[in-house]
């Protein structure tokens, strides 16, 4: 594994972590002494992505996770919960067992993991997948979410209740 500061290609596992869908691993480089983490997951069969325009592309866990943390930007979210968010729809993917999934799923899978971790980030992410027209399909959005918010706090009220 190469150092990502000073690129040499030594160094040692300090601490070893099995998460659901990956193992983490805490690496010490052994020519700078700088820590790192890494992930180690296993590669599936690649799953593709079926784009609004008929595009087929191979799912990147990268590029779901960067248009997550752009939707959270300058939110009180730690990387830790988008990388949480990304494993979680990675593994609901992978567990549809099917070759092709289509990216207005994915962005709904994503949506519906937003909605409970970050209002705003939840509606950043929102109008660039629904790819508003105008302000008042973005207000109708945020109308539908406050909507689901309020039968949500219902919901969680009367499972509160003694019986």
């Amino acid at each position: 594994m190469k150092c990502p500061y000073c690129g040499k290609p030594d160094s040692k596992v300090i601490n070893s972590r099995d998460l659901p869908e990956a193992i983490r691993r805490r690496r010490q480089c052994l020519s700078c002494h700088r820590r790192f983490t890494t992930y180690e997951r296993l590669d599936l069969s690649t799953l593709m992505v079926v784009k609004r325009d008929g595009r087929r592309e191979e799912f990147d866990r990268r590029k779901l996770f960067e248009g997550i943390r752009k939707a959270c930007h300058k939110r009180p979210i730690a990387v830790e919960q988008i990388e949480d968010l990304v494993s979680h729809v990675e593994s609901e993917l992978n567990g549809l067992g099917v070759p092709e999934v289509e990216s207005q799923r994915i962005g709904e899978m994503v949506m519906s993991r937003l909605r409970l971790l970050d209002d705003i980030a939840y509606v950043r992410f929102a109008s660039v997948y629904r790819r508003f027209q105008d302000v008042d399909s973005l207000m109708a959005e945020v109308e539908e979410f406050k909507e689901w918010k309020r039968r949500r706090a219902e919901d969680q009220a009367q499972l509160a209740l003694p019986v």
